[in-house]
């Protein structure tokens, strides 16, 4: 358990350090209220110095807000200086915009809010967040200091988990819980629920379940579905979203590193989409380390089939506009594997990003296509 400390008129004080996106502890600490002006407090951000708000509540977000915009304006300028010389090859543009993604989010992270036990707010004009925290993070049953970037987050969280996400091919709505990926990109969920089944299939497997979405679509299709995650707070998400729409007697969701023991004729996954390093929890479900859970299901996959059986693979190719992976790799890998693909359900995304030419992945974007890759054992 880590802490911080901080001198505070004229006294030594300590408290815990919380941030789920896995920030250091900041060394340098000042405290601040509502006389400080937003130039300051950005070069201080900067400097790696967090700001600890003594002020009032509202204020504190105008000046994260006001933080934002230098951020932006710097940024801008940076793309506009880059964008007047030679344009860089997408896998350039890709780890320049994760760079300063990191550096934004560093930046922003650094306006800090204190917590009383019970995940009260001891400022002025403070929402009441304790359900909010509660659910984020659990009992809190001493202080605690975190970036007021992240109690907003947290905020947010509770919100989706309250009203939900409406699922068209559900008809029902899924309630995603803090850290962990909301299904907001419903094409992906649409191959899974239009994709024709195997014949005579009863049972399939989901793996890495997430918040539960595509195991209710299979279970809605007449399947007996063994889900699994690795993640508490997926698996939690998933068994509230399962029995919150009656599907609690056709969904098992257990806890595995991929594949549950046995053998099934549909085995479904939908891993993340870009290799990479995950830079906070939620990152997860988007970056995959070394392309690990995409290879573990692909080698694990025929070990885990009936005879005829398939597995689906649900899969973006903007990896390979980014220039991260390319197809011929992923086919070498699913050769390798022992299984041979059956055939491909293609769509295009159509979330905001992909016709956003602002975007800094534009490029890449407008080429994406998500992918049902029906496989089984050669």
């Amino acid at each position: 358990m880590t802490h911080i400390e901080w001198t505070e008129g004229g006294a030594a004080h300590t408290a815990r350090w919380r941030s789920e996106s896995g920030w250091p502890a900041p060394k340098k600490i000042v405290v601040a209220d509502d006389t400080m002006n937003a130039d300051t407090a950005y070069r201080l951000a900067l400097d790696g110095t967090a700001l600890l708000w003594r002020g009032d509540f509202q204020n504190a977000r105008q000046l994260l807000q006001a933080l934002v915009r230098r951020v932006e304006h710097k940024g801008d300028r940076a793309r506009r200086a880059k964008a007047a010389k030679t344009p860089v090859p997408p896998l350039e543009a890709f780890h320049r915009h994760r760079l300063q993604q990191l550096q934004r989010a560093r930046t922003l992270a650094m306006l800090l809010v204190p917590f009383e036990a019970g995940h009260t707010i001891p400022l002025r004009r403070a929402p009441d967040a304790r359900l909010a925290c509660l659910e984020a993070y659990g009992v809190a049953d001493e202080p605690y200091v975190a970036s007021l970037r992240e109690l907003l987050g947290v905020i947010g969280a509770h919100e989706w988990r309250r009203k939900g996400v409406h699922i068209p091919a559900l008809d029902e709505r899924i309630h995603p819980w803090y850290g962990v990926f909301s299904p907001v990109r419903g094409e992906y969920v649409e191959l899974v629920a239009q994709a024709p089944l195997p014949a005579g299939a009863k049972l399939a497997f989901d793996i890495g379940a997430g918040t539960g979405v595509l195991s209710a679509v299979l279970a809605r299709r007449g399947l007996q579905v063994l889900a699994t995650d690795m993640d508490a707070r997926a698996l939690g998400c998933a068994r509230e979203n399962i029995s919150r729409l009656g599907l609690a007697q056709q969904v098992d969701i257990v806890e595995a590193d991929l594949f549950p023991e046995g053998r099934a004729p549909l085995v479904v996954c939908n891993p993340p989409w870009l290799p990479g390093k995950p830079s906070s929890a939620i990152e997860y479900a988007i970056y995959d380390p070394d392309s690990r859970m995409l290879k573990g299901f692909l080698n694990g996959l025929a070990a885990h089939l009936v005879p005829d059986g398939e597995g689906w693979l649900i899969l973006s190719d903007l990896a390979e506009h980014l220039g991260l992976r390319s197809r011929e790799q992923l086919l070498g890998w699913i050769a390798a594997a022992g299984l041979e693909v059956i055939t491909r359900h293609d769509t295009r995304p159509v979330h905001g990003k992909a016709s956003d030419p602002d975007d800094p992945l534009h490029a890449a974007r407008s080429k994406e296509v998500t992918s049902l890759w029906r496989l089984r054992a050669a």
